[in-house]
């Protein structure tokens, strides 16, 4: 018989190793991490990209009232982290600024996806669209991306007003499971993001202008079905310009073998 882990034992098991891990990243980050904690209202002179990502998609899975829950705590999160400050050698985390999401807090109970990648309901639902905002930028500069996790490998959602490629987005969890990007440029960055009427808006600016490109996309996406389960397949990648749009590399980002949960009827599928 397999040994339980300690958090396995029972629930009040489970919270202390839980707090236990969030205390551990507390205490490491304040003696070793240079973590980007400084704001300011000034804007910084060059924009180097922006985005925006719909907030109410409308699917049949997601009820209004939860979709909704998802709006209000992104209001409450985009004011912690915008017009943040990265200096050179400093790191974002997006748990450092945007902090526990409570009730007290008034957060609501939005969306979320566990460990099996099932859907639920919890206290700050739906703010991995805002730390998917966030890294879409980033693939969009030189900044380094030294933490990020993903869901499960499972396609929840057919594609409806998608704007990124699928598999570009990340998974929180406080703080443990933290998005971070490292500034290990010479140029000082700043992120803008608020709230509108039907989007999340993102904007990053620098000191100085970005001389090269950057562009991600999808390549070789398809479906395939394979002991009656259907996948979605494909790679992510990162291409690099020079000024003269010249390809100075290409980074693969992700790739992507994710088991479809919803009606594939209408999708063009490859059998093996």
């Amino acid at each position: 018989m397999k040994r339980k882990l300690f958090c396995e034992i029972s629930p009040l098991t489970y919270k202390i190793s839980y707090e236990s891990r969030i205390l551990k990243r507390q205490i490491t980050d304040q003696l070793f991490g240079r973590i980007a904690q400084e704001k300011s209202q000034a804007q910084l002179p060059y924009l180097i990209f922006s985005h925006q990502s719909l907030m109410r998609r409308g699917l049949r899975k997601v009820p209004i009232p939860v979709e909704e829950a998802k709006v209000a705590n992104l209001k409450i999160a985009a004011p912690k982290v915008s017009h943040i400050i990265i200096r050179p050698g400093e790191t974002f985390s997006f748990w450092h600024l945007v902090g526990r999401c409570t009730e007290k807090s008034g957060y609501q109970n939005g969306l979320m996806v566990a460990n099996d990648g099932e859907l639920k309901k919890g206290t700050g639902g739906g703010l991995c669209q805002f730390s998917n905002l966030i890294h879409w930028m980033i693939l969009h500069t030189p900044l380094d991306v030294v933490e990020k996790y993903h869901h499960e490998q499972v396609d929840m959602f057919p594609d409806a007003n998608r704007e990124v490629p699928f598999g570009s987005g990340t998974s929180i969890v406080y703080n443990y499971l933290d998005y971070r990007f490292k500034n290990n440029t010479s140029t000082t960055y700043q992120l803008l993001t608020y709230v509108g009427e039907t989007y999340l808006h993102g904007e990053i600016y620098a000191s100085d202008p970005q001389m090269d490109t950057y562009e991600v996309k999808a390549i070789g996406e398809h479906f395939e079905s394979k002991d009656g389960v259907v996948y979605r397949c494909g790679q992510i990648f990162q291409y690099r310009y020079d000024q003269n749009h010249q390809l100075i590399n290409q980074t693969l980002i992700k790739t992507n073998h994710a088991r479809v949960a919803y009606d594939t009827s209408q999708l063009a599928v490859i059998k093996n």
